[in-house]
């Protein structure tokens, strides 16, 4: 048996949510050009290799 009843407020609710900040996104603005293939092949060899290197500590 469950001891949350209908009655209970969900408080996740409580507050409305803030609006968005102005700069989150701007009517009018242009869209960021889609990444070329050799921009996508580098990404992924970047990735490939940050992800086998160990973490080095900062000092």
């Amino acid at each position: 048996m469950s001891r949350t009843s209908q009655h209970d407020p969900d408080h996740a609710l409580a507050y409305p949510e803030p609006p968005a900040h102005p700069n989150w996104r701007q009517p009018g603005t242009a869209r960021p050009r889609p990444l070329t293939p050799d921009q996508q092949k580098r990404n992924r060899e970047l990735l490939a290799l940050a992800q086998r290197k160990p973490r080095t500590r900062a000092a």
